[in-house]
């Protein structure tokens, strides 16, 4: 079964592409399954490069419609990728349960430390800050509201070597993940960034080779994730060398959420 649980449209200001657009591409890609997880919106607050909350209705209509109008092509799933900071506990609960998505996908970019501070993962300045983030990681996942953590080692696109907080982190969200028995997503957006020169070696920002051969030692589910930001993404070359990876790896693969 070919699936895909991230997708992205142009809602979230840095994707191009309709939801109807992904969908015929996905046909077009031989896909049995395709979950949309645009960036959510926050009713109180502007993060950034993401729809805004007056339109959220207006993508799960569409998705709705799209579910119905497809049905016997390709079956929809209508979800969100969403951050999670503790003061909004209710708000999960509202898009599950009044909103009736199928599913909440953690993209923790955006995270509250134990300490009440705000933080971005895409500007850290030490691996203190992926302790912090892992923490976080940790919380959303004992939180329940989440089906799979999108690109959980995101941490590891920041221009620091490897050292004992990267140990750390790992080992806390990989404990989170097994205790939870929550899935992580092998992303295939990092291979798309292009290898870069990092204090430590030439790699890709994500998916990082040292995480992963932890997760394959582990009971750890995971699930491959295109992160596709424009519909000829779905499936691409970076999907297909996610695929390889995860099978030179020996990962414990699902396909579906459900």
């Amino acid at each position: 079964m070919k699936t895909n649980f991230h997708t992205h449209t142009y809602r979230c200001l840095h994707a191009t592409g309709t939801e109807k657009d992904y969908v015929e591409e996905a046909i077009n890609r031989g896909l049995d399954v395709l979950g949309f997880s645009d960036h959510a919106p926050f009713p109180d607050k502007d993060y950034g490069l993401r729809m805004g909350y007056d339109e959220l209705e207006d993508y799960i209509s569409e998705i709705d419609k799209l579910k119905s109008l497809y049905k016997n092509r390709l079956r929809i799933y209508k979800g969100l990728e969403i951050e999670y900071h503790p003061y909004y506990t209710e708000y999960y609960t509202t898009l599950l349960k009044k909103f009736k998505l199928d599913y909440l996908a953690l993209g923790e970019h955006t995270y509250t430390t134990n300490s009440g501070f705000f933080r971005n993962i895409f500007f850290a300045e030490s691996t203190n800050d992926y302790v912090d983030y892992a923490y976080a990681v940790s919380e959303a996942v004992a939180a329940g509201f989440f089906s799979f953590v999108a690109h959980p080692d995101l941490m590891m696109l920041n221009e620091f070597a490897w050292d004992k907080n990267c140990d750390k982190a790992c080992d806390l969200i990989l404990c989170a993940a097994e205790k939870y028995d929550i899935p992580l997503e092998y992303n295939a957006n990092g291979f798309r960034r292009g290898i870069r020169p990092y204090p430590d070696g030439v790699r890709y920002p994500y998916p990082d080779d040292r995480f992963w051969k932890l997760v394959s030692g582990s009971k750890i589910r995971v699930i491959i994730g295109s992160d596709c930001h424009t519909p000829e993404q779905i499936r691409d070359e970076a999907v297909i060398r996610a695929e390889s990876k995860c099978a030179e790896l020996g990962l414990k693969m699902i396909d579906s959420l459900f």
